[in-house]
């Protein structure tokens, strides 16, 4: 999606996969079956992860682009808030998260 210019939609799956790998911890915590939320700083508190603080500000950043890629109701307008740049580093801080979440001692 990057490579075609996608970029509303990479932001979307960023979205997606640190919903499913806190949804993961989530379910590893509690040993039940994880909220139907897409609020990713929700999440979070629900297991009390102590993140570092570069990547809670991320969470909070992306987690408030989530609804708008989900339900844009100005497409155009928000195709224009996600050039490449911004894209590029959504996808490399959700890829630092995503590695971090992956060594945390709850999925072991």
């Amino acid at each position: 999606m990057l490579a075609t210019g996608r970029y509303l939609y990479v932001v979307f799956m960023c979205h997606l996969a640190l919903e499913k790998m806190l949804k993961a911890h989530v379910t590893a915590v509690t040993q039940s079956v994880p909220p139907k939320t897409h609020d990713l700083i929700y999440l979070v508190k629900q297991i009390g992860l102590a993140m570092p603080q570069p990547y809670l500000d991320f969470i909070g950043k992306i987690n408030n682009a989530s609804v708008p890629t989900r339900y844009p109701d100005d497409l155009p307008k928000m195709i224009a808030q996600y050039p490449e740049s911004v894209v590029r580093d959504y996808l490399e801080r959700t890829e630092e998260v995503l590695q971090w979440l992956r060594q945390h001692p709850n999925l072991r």
